[in-house]
């Protein structure tokens, strides 16, 4: 019987149904928070592309850590990230009124605090420590611990990072149950981590979230929709899959507008028709999600560099773009690293360069015949 609900989850952030290619990174961390102090899953790093499923992973963490009964701070990176999670700690933990941190007020641009625990960037490092500790002294005495999860920490203001990890750092030496996952794209959370004064962080596990072997996004939908009491042959299945190149949120998609085109019908089997459907709104949702944002804001030259790209169906050579733009390589090397420090282009080799988001590619050329 075909179940009413969508099984597919393309939101941003959705727990899909089916962790695909992810089981050894969950595994990794459920024994950080199972082997106790000093284990290497209690500080994690998950990187990869847009679109690859970085927020999904902290969302399984956070879910995995409240039942073991720990407590969770999820938190984005963006101004104030401190004093918000030392808002949070505190609200966790009426017994931390000592720490009470009154609003500040402005006088003439210049903000002064009214509390005790003064929020300047100085005493930050300081405050923050005093109030995860006394939450840890809570969370000891119900044999629990606690797990911060920062989303988005390329955005991460460098005090901030210096101040979580002098807190973060003190609890792991007084040995408290503490885990802490950080999530972001590659080439920023590797400049931001091998800042000498956050070298602390450089102990974080790290697993780079890849595209998933084709085969095995096959195998999942196969499963996922013939549980959901969907009918669907071989040969769409194979279709399917090759459609989303193994990029995660593709899948979701994909697997998302297939599906929603034989509910559509009110028909519990799958046609090719719907498979045609399908896959062309997933193409259109992709394309709006991820491919427009990430051109959204470049400069000309920017999209320059990348049309240029695209002429290649892999990795092009840096002296090839700037022959293609009809300019030197000194004058497009400026516009590569604009791209790779935005990670929307990767360097796989020396002197070779490639798009780090999937199917944008696709998108540039579609955009050149018309």
């Amino acid at each position: 019987m075909r179940t009413p609900v969508n099984p597919f989850k393309p939101t941003a952030g959705g727990e899909p149904p089916l962790l695909i290619g992810r089981a050894k990174v969950i595994r990794d961390f459920e024994k950080g928070l199972d082997n106790g102090v000093g284990a290497p899953g209690r500080i994690m790093l998950i990187t990869g592309a847009r679109g690859t499923g970085k927020t999904v992973m902290l969302t399984v963490f956070g879910d995995k850590a409240r039942a073991r009964k720990w407590d969770v701070i999820e938190e984005t990176a963006s101004e104030g990230l401190c004093e918000r999670l030392v808002n949070e700690l505190r609200s966790k933990d009426h017994m931390l009124d000592r720490f009470s941190i009154k609003p500040a007020v402005s006088f003439a641009g210049t903000s002064i605090s009214l509390g005790e625990a003064e929020l300047s960037p100085k005493r930050m490092p300081e405050t923050l420590r005093k109030a995860m500790s006394a939450r840890l002294d809570s969370l000891a005495k119900q044999h629990a611990g606690l797990l911060i999860t920062i989303d988005e920490t390329q955005a991460a203001q460098r005090s901030d990072m210096i101040a979580l990890a002098t807190a973060i750092q003190h609890q792991i030496r007084e040995r408290r149950d503490i885990a802490i996952a950080f999530a972001g794209l590659p080439q920023m959370i590797s400049d931001l981590f091998n800042d000498e004064v956050i070298t602390f962080l450089r102990r974080a596990k790290t697993n780079v979230l890849t595209d998933v072997p084709v085969s095995d996004v096959q195998d999942a939908f196969g499963t996922t929709f013939r549980t959901s009491g969907m009918t669907i042959d071989g040969e769409q299945l194979r279709t399917a899959a090759e459609a989303t190149c193994g990029y995660p949120y593709m899948i979701q998609l994909v697997g998302y507008h297939i599906w929603d085109a034989a509910d559509m019908r009110d028909s519990d089997i799958v046609t090719d028709g719907d498979i045609a459907d399908g896959l062309a709104e997933a193409r259109i949702d992709l394309d709006n999600a991820v491919c427009v944002p990430e051109l959204h804001g470049l400069s000309h030259n920017d999209r320059a560099y990348l049309e240029a790209m695209t002429a290649s169906d892999g990795p092009s050579s840096t002296s090839d773009i700037a022959r293609r733009m009809g300019k030197t390589n000194n004058y497009a090397a400026t516009y590569r690293k604009r791209l790779l420090d935005a990670y929307i282009i990767r360097e796989t080799e020396r002197g070779e360069v490639d798009f780090a988001v999937p199917f944008l590619r696709e998108y540039l050329r579609r955009q050149q015949q018309r």
